[in-house]
């Protein structure tokens, strides 16, 4: 037992009253309908900004280790570094060049006032990030609708590094890393960014835009901007480039379609933040786009895999995991626009088609060695023109009187069809000449091709002196 002397006693008597004035209740504020307000609100906008960033970095998920793994199983043994280095260096590459200029020249300015390419507003990130206000004492935060600037050039940049990396499925095994980088910053700043500016930054080919051509397209995700764009160039790339050496006599089978099969898992999963985050908030139409895109995915993989079971016999992994990616790549453009019904039926279209676009390259002879186009350039049109036929009002929240989808036209008048087979044509188009451009400036340049010593020996060594197999 402690014993106190009196002037203990006071000080622990008032320690005790000291303690519970400090635990009295303090008198209750009273809290305003609009304060209410403004909390809903900013948990609103921290969600919508949680899931971009989750978005972020699902999309670049998808480069690596999604595609690399998807291309690089498809590739022969002595060729799967390269593959991998391809899409690892261009996650580099392409960031550094959209916080340069690649963002400015997509988004920059008004699509009202700069139609065809973005003006230098954000150039090297300037008005993207926080700034500190001196005079108001506060910092600054650049708002791209409802989420931070700085979250929108991240996830509009992971399309930026995907898109090119698309293309060098065509090329694999023969073009030499030198020429693909020069390739992948041209091709980037040249076709991308203004592909990307004329769909979405109020451009030549955006809906409803000032100065769009044929009331301009529905594009949700990218079937303009990413795959008729990159299948298309893959295409160009294929029949430029020329078939590899024993290309039709030498076996030339996948080398490991256990890492294509996780490769197209990796996919799947990424798709998600790369349709649904197209959102670019945390909405019901999020998830619309995010049903839409699971369903498409699952109807490709039925529909290839069934394709295959009836023309050969039996169904492949290497087919379903096609499947997969054709029936994502398909609904893509329509995610936020069509019914999940529809992206099923959209899905199913893309396996099947996209299948059948794969077979006919032995009857034309050219080499599109992962199917880039036959998957992406054929499934990307596609969706582009069923984005025509599918979408509807009750997915996608617009004014009363705006031209839609064709089942809807009859109800609601004139549709949006023309705009898509506007901007599909002009894309092909435009992406056709730039890449043949490219393409032949840096032939004449640089050279394109590795030689055949190299090809022989694969580009892990002639490009990397690197193996990925040691046994």
């Amino acid at each position: 037992m402690i014993a106190f002397g009196p002037r203990g006693a006071v000080l622990v008597l008032g320690s005790l009253l000291a303690l519970a004035a400090a635990a009295s209740p303090a008198p209750a504020q009273e809290i305003t309908t609009a304060d209410l307000a403004a909390g809903v609100e900013e948990a609103k906008l921290a969600g919508h900004n949680a899931w971009m960033l989750t978005s972020c970095a699902l999309v670049l998920f998808m480069t690596v280790p999604g595609l690399a793994m998807f291309y690089g199983g498809l590739v022969r043994r002595k060729n799967i570094l390269s593959v991998l280095m391809q899409c690892l260096f261009l996650m580099g590459l392409m960031t550094v060049l959209w916080a340069l200029y690649g963002y400015s020249l997509a988004f920059g300015g008004d699509g009202a006032d700069n139609p065809y390419i973005g003006n230098g507003q954000y150039l090297f990130m300037n008005d993207v990030a926080r700034t500190w206000d001196a005079e108001a004492g506060a910092a600054v935060e650049p708002m791209e609708g409802a989420i931070p600037r700085l979250t929108h050039m991240a996830f509009q940049g992971m399309f930026f590094i995907i898109t090119p990396a698309l293309i060098c499925g065509a090329f694999a095994e023969r073009m030499k890393f030198s020429a693909m980088v020069l390739f992948s910053i041209l091709w980037g700043t040249l076709v991308y960014c203004p592909l990307c500016h004329w769909v979405w930054d109020g451009g030549i080919l955006a809906y409803g835009g000032e100065k769009s051509w044929g009331n301009g397209a529905l594009d949700f995700a990218g079937g303009t901007v990413v795959h008729i764009s990159s299948g298309v160039s893959a295409l160009v790339c294929a029949m430029l480039i020329g078939r590899r050496k024993g290309f039709g006599h030498e076996d030339m089978r996948p080398h490991n379609l256990t890492y294509t099969a996780i490769g197209a898992g990796m996919l799947w999963v990424g798709w998600f933040g790369f349709n649904a985050g197209s959102e670019l908030a945390s909405d019901h139409l999020t998830s619309s786009a995010f049903v839409v895109t699971h369903f498409g995915a699952a109807a490709g993989v039925l529909t290839w895999s069934f394709y295959e079971w009836l023309t050969r016999g039996k169904p492949s992994v290497l087919g379903a995991a096609s499947g997969a990616v054709a029936g994502l790549v398909c609904v893509t453009p329509a995610a936020g626009f069509v019914s999940p019904m529809s992206g099923l039926i959209m899905g199913a279209a893309g396996g099947i088609v996209c299948a059948y676009a794969v077979g006919l390259k032995g009857k034309f002879g050219y080499d599109d060695a992962l199917d880039a186009f036959g998957v992406h350039g054929v499934g990307g049109t596609l969706g582009a023109i069923l984005t025509g036929v599918f979408a509807t009002r009750a997915a996608w929240d617009i004014g009363e009187g705006k031209p839609l989808g064709l089942i809807e036209a009859a109800s609601y008048g004139e549709s949006v069809m023309g705009g898509q087979l506007c901007a599909t044509s002009v894309t092909w188009l435009f992406s056709i000449v730039a890449t043949f451009v490219i393409l032949k400036v840096l032939d004449a340049t640089i050279g394109l091709r590795i030689d055949d010593e190299g090809e022989r020996k694969g580009l892990d060594i002639a490009d990397h002196e690197e193996e990925g197999y040691l046994f």
